[in-house]
């Protein structure tokens, strides 16, 4: 069945989530999810509320706070058939889990000469917004996106991040599912209330434009939409690109929107030095230099820790200001 023809409900991003989950559990006795405080609690978000109640604790429990034995535990659950969904509570708790991440999660298809797949998904809440505590806002998606074998995917929207973590659960290949923390209930849509999938490895043209091209993903999108708006009012045609896929990128929607405005700016949270925003330049600069009327431009996080709790995150993370002035640069070239 298509989203279009299905029954629409209002969801947050973390309601959307909790219903892709639900589905998955009753489609699928092989789906088991895990991690710390996803059981009895149902999240630090609620985004696994009620799971464990509904399908049981041998479906949905609760891990120690361990986090390379939560993805050494999924890899072997994946390896014996079972479909295994892992929730890192954070996205900066991931770091004691990269020897299981980098040695072997992605591997396995490589190694087996595809004789074997490893269906796993990693969930983890990302980004900043919400004056979190010191590693609770980091965005440690270039890591991941550096590791061959596994895809990496960052929702925008309710609908995105239920149809994509669906189409992630179905995957035969390991997917890293990062969930903006700022996003999580400051948007809400309507969402199609059955089972639906997005296709992974396609981004989205969020509005069209002319004059310049602004790429994002994640809790970007809304700062980039803010900054076009007002961009539109100064007369400038913004086209927002959400990527909603690192990896597989969608170079051809990129490029297509960078041929048709011949400027770029790309718009991401983490460090400034070797992120992904860097992967997007060198692919634009090497596929669609003639087409360029002006430097491609980066608004990004700074290369420090992410600050934590205070009001210095305002400065740090991108926010409007900073990618409008991005934009005038430009278009001032």
């Amino acid at each position: 069945m298509t989203a279009t023809a299905q029954k629409m409900k209002t969801m947050t991003m973390v309601a959307a989530i909790n219903n892709a989950l639900d589905l998955a559990l009753a489609r699928d006795p092989d789906v088991c999810i895990f991690g710390e405080d996803v059981g009895v609690m149902g999240g630090v978000f609620r985004a696994t509320d009620g799971l464990q109640q509904k399908h049981g604790v041998e479906r949905v429990f609760d891990t120690p706070l361990a986090e390379a034995a939560i993805v050494g535990m999924g890899i072997g659950m994946g390896l014996a058939g079972l479909k295994p969904i892992a929730e890192i509570q954070f996205a900066g708790f991931l770091y004691p889990a990269l020897d299981q991440i980098l040695s072997h999660l992605g591997r396995y298809r490589h190694r087996t000469r595809s004789r074997y797949h490893l269906p796993m998904v990693v969930r983890a809440p990302y980004g900043g917004g919400v004056h979190t505590p010191e590693q609770h806002a980091d965005s440690p998606e270039a890591i991941l996106a550096h590791t061959p074998g596994v895809k990496v995917v960052i929702p925008s929207t309710p609908g995105d991040a239920k149809g994509l973590l669906l189409a992630a659960i179905a995957d035969p290949d390991p997917v890293f599912f990062f969930e903006s923390i700022k996003l999580y209930r400051s948007t809400k849509e309507e969402v199609p209330e059955d089972y639906y999938t997005l296709p992974i490895g396609k981004a989205r043209v969020v509005t069209q434009g002319d004059d310049v091209t602004v790429i994002c993903y994640g809790g970007m999108v809304e700062v980039a939409q803010k900054a076009a708006e007002a961009a539109r009012n100064a007369g400038i045609g913004v086209e927002i690109i959400d990527l909603r896929t690192l990896v597989p990128l969608d170079l051809d929607t990129v490029l297509a929107s960078v041929e048709k405005t011949g400027r770029a700016v790309i718009v991401t949270e983490a460090p400034r030095t070797a992120g992904f925003h860097s992967e997007i330049a060198a692919n634009i600069a090497e596929e669609a230099i003639d087409f360029l009327q002006a430097p491609i431009v980066r608004v990004t996080g700074f290369d420090a820790p992410y600050p934590p709790f205070t009001a210095i995150e305002d400065v740090y993370r991108p926010n409007p200001l900073r990618v409008a002035k991005a934009i005038k640069k430009v278009m001032s070239h």
